[in-house]
């Protein structure tokens, strides 16, 4: 399956689905109405205050200009109205920011939360195609983005609309046609220039942010394969492989840059052509005497204010663009539904017996890899059973078929006569212990990773947990002892240590049933006895299932299934396998070799 992570187009404002964006971000504003509400008003009253300061600026102007500048009181009265409405202007602006501050907040914590939470309950099969550092620059950008469009949609393009129409108005009623004509033209060119040229450098932006996530998810696969890495000596190969994905993103990035400078140059060109063509009529104005200084001052600062937010104008809608392109990524991974998923009115698993039985199970990862086809087998209440074969015979299907990982093509699989596929998952996990071949730790500390198993358990019940699986005397042994941090993937402890933990976190939880998928293939002899022992006396009594590679640590199971082609092809203890001569006992001298 190939992987769309790390690919960011910037779409179409006709493929963005706007309003299905803004119907998905619409409950997280709800949610704090009034602080919204609060927000447009405080917005306007800012708006209202800005523009009346050049309006303000004229007074002063012409107060100065007059016979009146000779009664001091006046002008400095229009000089205070003036800085009174400008600090007005900012302390809305602030007010609003902060007003409206816990409502983007907000919607980027839950939005986030929640394509967390979703990405859980997706199926296995998406988490072993994924890239997960292209993933999680989805997630980064798209709550970055929804604080973009909130705060920029909102509070910039909305009111510098606003802002256009009525200053427009004020040039059209305070002089003549001609200042109103000459402010929207000049506003329709620079809007018109900026979306072309945006469009242009959509091209250089597009690379750029696919380059930075290729480099990214490089980076990371590359780290977190540290030890394959040392292994074969390949720094000098990964350090290569990541200065070539850099060199790209570089030229991109410098491609961006002089793009840029196209759009800003061409932006100042149609502003200075702007003010000075209005500056030319207000002092055309002047001098003919039907209009003031006063006149020619407010004309230029409402210009100037009007410029002022439309000089970033190729800047946010570039950004805007970017911005509904990654809340689309991130609320499409909200929006995928898992292939694995409870049936309406599913009820709970009730375990009487912890039986299992597969029955005529049919199972295909894909058209061209059938794994099993009417595989048959049981466990009965308290059996302990293992499954051997060839390596890549489905062994380990077993276990995610069982727990339901994936589900099956064809057949049945039961618990006490439940089919698992219509109970809650939740009910059907909580019942299942698993010990994996390869232990995956936090990198947290000891007590916590086994904590894990069951978070709300007391003190009393983990240090069980922890005598029982023979970690005791190792944890006493460590300058930290519980609250030794084991690293990222545990890669501080041994196989050993691993295994023993992760059995301690199985037995915290306390399931009924207990599944072992090759959980000592990887460790010494020494190590393997331990964990064996562990073991034994964990699954006394429960229903266990053991996938086995080393046939010498299940010769005491209670019954050896051996299956081959997608079927149970001998069953039955160790002794009477092998005196069936059949593959069981070619497996074992094999082994004993």
């Amino acid at each position: 399956m190939k992987s769309t992570y790390g690919q960011h187009p910037i779409k179409k404002f006709s493929e963005l689905q706007i309003m299905d964006l803004l119907r998905t971000l619409w409950p997280y504003l709800t949610i704090h109405r009034w602080r919204v509400i609060s927000a447009v008003l405080l917005l306007v009253g800012g708006k209202l205050a800005s523009l009346s300061m050049p309006w303000a600026l004229k007074q002063v102007v012409d107060s100065l200009d007059s016979h009146a500048a000779q009664a001091v009181a006046i002008p400095v009265l229009l000089v205070l109205l003036y800085g009174l409405l400008r600090f007005g202007a900012v302390l809305l602006g602030e007010l609003r920011d902060a007003v409206f501050s816990r409502v983007t907040e907000s919607a980027m914590r839950k939005s986030g939360l929640a394509v967390f939470a979703n990405l859980h309950q997706l199926e296995l099969d998406f988490h072993l195609s994924r890239q997960t550092g292209g993933m999680s620059r989805d997630i980064d950008r798209g709550t970055r983005g929804i604080n973009f469009l909130m705060r920029f949609m909102v509070f910039n393009i909305l009111p510098t609309l606003f802002e256009l129409i009525i200053v427009a108005i004020i040039l059209l009623v305070a002089f003549n046609i001609w200042f109103a004509a000459v402010t929207l033209v000049c506003v329709a060119a620079y809007v018109c220039f900026s979306i072309i040229t945006t469009e242009w450098r959509t091209q250089f932006v597009r690379a750029a942010n696919q380059l930075d996530s290729e480099s990214n998810t490089r980076a990371i696969d590359s780290l977190l394969n540290y030890e394959t890495v040392k292994y074969f000596n390949n720094e000098s190969h990964e350090w290569h492989q990541y200065d070539h994905k850099l060199t790209q993103w570089e030229q991109a990035r410098i491609n961006n840059r002089l793009s840029l400078a196209v759009l800003n140059t061409g932006q100042a060109l149609i502003i200075t052509l702007g003010i000075t063509g209005l500056l030319y009529l207000a002092a055309k104005g002047v001098v003919d005497q039907s209009m003031t200084l006063g006149d020619l001052v407010m004309v230029n600062a409402y210009m100037l204010q009007l410029f002022i937010p439309l000089n970033a104008l190729g800047f946010i809608y570039r950004e805007i663009r970017r911005a509904l392109s990654d809340v689309e990524n991130m609320f499409n991974l909200l929006k995928r539904k898992p292939a694995i998923a409870d049936q309406p009115l599913a009820p709970a698993l009730k375990i009487t017996r912890a039986a299992i039985e597969f029955d005529q199970v049919s199972f295909a990862y894909n058209n061209n890899r059938v794994i099993f086809d009417g595989f048959n087998f049981s466990v009965a209440t308290g059996e302990k059973v293992a499954i051997v074969g060839r390596s890549g015979i489905g062994k380990s299907t077993v276990v995610r078929l069982l727990f339901r990982f994936y589900d099956v093509t064809g057949g049945t699989i039961r618990i006490d006569g439940q089919d698992i596929r219509t109970v809650q998952q939740l009910s059907l996990r909580q019942s299942i212990g698993v010990v994996p071949q390869d232990t995956v730790l936090f990198n947290d500390t000891i007590w916590n990773n086994i904590a894990y198993g069951h978070p709300d358990a007391d003190t009393a019940a983990i240090w069980r947990a922890i005598e029982m699986a023979h970690l005791s005397d190792f944890i006493k042994a460590l300058p930290k002892q519980e609250h030794t941090k084991v690293g990222e993937r545990g890669l501080k402890v041994s196989g050993g240590e691993k295994q023993r933990i992760a059995i301690a976190r199985v037995l915290l939880k306390n399931p009924a049933i207990l599944l072992f998928d090759e959980a000592t293939s990887a460790l010494d002899s020494q190590a393997e006895r331990s964990i064996l022992t562990a073991l034994e006396e964990i699954s006394h009594h429960k229903t266990t299932l053991i996938i086995a590679h080393r046939l010498s640590t299940i010769v005491d199971a209670d019954r050896i299934l051996v299956i081959d082609q997608g079927q149970v092809v001998e069953q039955g203890k160790h002794t009477e396998l092998l005196a069936q001569q059949g593959l069981y006992a070619h497996l074992w001298q094999l082994q004993q070799q």
